[in-house]
């Protein structure tokens, strides 16, 4: 427990930051999606979302790849263990909340008799969270269940 506080510790503040939003989001999305679903969960998370693009904003990939790792560092070290349609919500709120555009992606396949589904975030066509191949297995929806940020409402 001390090594865990020790490296929580030395992180910088943005990515204590992150990495406590991820940890109390999980757990919060989980709960949502067990009680009321999942579009009921995304249309409440869509209401919490910037409306602004800062896109253009240099410091977006350098940002896009702490909230990568604060999420999955959240997922490992959180409450539960969550699925990926759970943490790739996350994931897709925290970026989304930052202003920076993304994709939430679902893919399905059927393997030894079963049916399997698996969720994972894009932006630009290339997936933040998970290794390129593991969401090749899956056939994708045609279109993203949500992007970010949202247009002017």
């Amino acid at each position: 427990m001390w090594e865990r506080l020790r490296r929580f510790s030395a992180l910088e503040r943005p990515a204590r930051g992150l990495f406590l939003r991820a940890a109390v989001l999980l757990p919060l999305i989980s709960l949502s999606l067990r009680l009321r679903g999942f579009r009921e969960t995304q249309a409440f998370l869509l209401k919490f979302l910037s409306t602004s693009n800062n896109e253009a904003d240099s410091s977006a990939p350098g940002r896009v790849v702490l909230t990568v790792r604060m999420v999955r560092a959240a997922a490992r070290h959180g409450v539960g263990h969550p699925t990926c349609l759970e943490e790739s919500l996350a994931l897709w709120w925290l970026l989304g909340r930052q202003g920076i555009a993304s994709e939430l992606r679902i893919g399905v396949r059927k393997q030894d008799e079963k049916f399997e589904a698996h969720a994972w975030v894009e932006r630009a066509g290339t997936a933040l969270n998970e290794p390129e191949s593991l969401h090749a297995h899956y056939a994708a929806f045609d279109a993203a269940l949500s992007s970010t940020p949202p247009g002017p409402r």
